[in-house]
């Protein structure tokens, strides 16, 4: 399968770059694992959508490494869905799905965005993956994951610009607010937008009840974009985090965004 998908060549090996995918995706996976083995035991049949798939590493390894066997003794019940917007990479993938004898997945042609509202999907989805979905896509897939009612949502997010830009547009409204400073200097604000932008999304998700862990997939050699947020919903208590979502964002002056970020009333 690795050759299929010219991670490896023909002879088993492999260039720089693809140890380094090979890494990132296979860590993800051990992340992944034990909580597909969590829904497995409680519910049999999983539904698993994954966002930005590209060239839909994450969802190979995962079928081959898990759902393969697992779909065998459930009878085809378990599906994983990969959103794409290139359509040459929809098709690629398609065919090698087949071609593997992968019937447990399938490959639809829509943005992130799209996705939310599209009758392709199910109405119910169990967990929900973003590898490096750029910008806003990771917030896009986390409202997929809220209005599919996911129980879990795992996102690595990557280039994180709409804060960022916000910040930037209204610094001049804040400057009697010495926080501004943290955020003054180009690069500084590029670094502080992305890390205000994961804070907004896990008091996000907690506003919506889901207990929030944060770690790294990998070490900082492999990726920059390094962040990796995984949410379980546990229907936990709601109003604080939400409170504090919107107190942050009236600190910093980007209440614009609060349809971004949004909680439930």
């Amino acid at each position: 399968m690795l050759k299929e998908l010219h991670i490896l060549t023909r002879d088993g090996k492999m260039n720089q770059d693809s140890r380094r995918k090979l890494k990132q995706v296979y860590h993800l996976f051990q992340f992944i694992e034990p909580l597909l083995k969590d829904l497995k035991d409680q519910q049999g049949a999983i539904t698993l959508v994954d966002h930005g798939a590209g060239k839909s590493y994450l969802g190979f390894i995962l079928y081959d490494l898990f759902f393969k066997e697992f779909q065998d003794a459930a009878g085809g019940a378990s599906h994983i869905y990969g959103i794409e917007t290139r359509q040459e990479l929809v098709a690629r993938s398609e065919e090698l799905a087949a071609r593997l004898g992968f019937k447990g997945m399938s490959f639809v042609n829509l943005s992130v965005a799209e996705s939310i509202t599209s009758d392709r999907l199910p109405s119910r989805i169990d967990i929900v993956t973003a590898l490096h979905a750029c910008n806003t896509a990771t917030d896009d897939a986390i409202r997929f994951a809220l209005e599919k009612n996911a129980k879990y949502i795992v996102v690595v997010p990557c280039c994180q610009a709409e804060v960022a830009g916000v910040l930037r547009q209204n610094k001049s409204k804040s400057l009697a607010n010495a926080l501004t400073e943290i955020w003054r200097h180009p690069l500084h604000t590029r670094e502080f937008g992305s890390q205000i932008t994961n804070v907004l999304r896990c008091l996000q998700l907690e506003a919506h009840g889901y207990q929030v862990s944060v770690t790294e997939l990998v070490g900082w050699e492999h990726s920059m974009k390094n962040e990796l947020i995984i949410a379980q919903f546990k229907d936990l208590p709601r109003r604080r985090p939400a409170e504090r979502l919107n107190e942050v964002m009236q600190t910093l002056g980007i209440e614009e965004l609060k349809e971004r970020f949004f909680v439930p009333a």
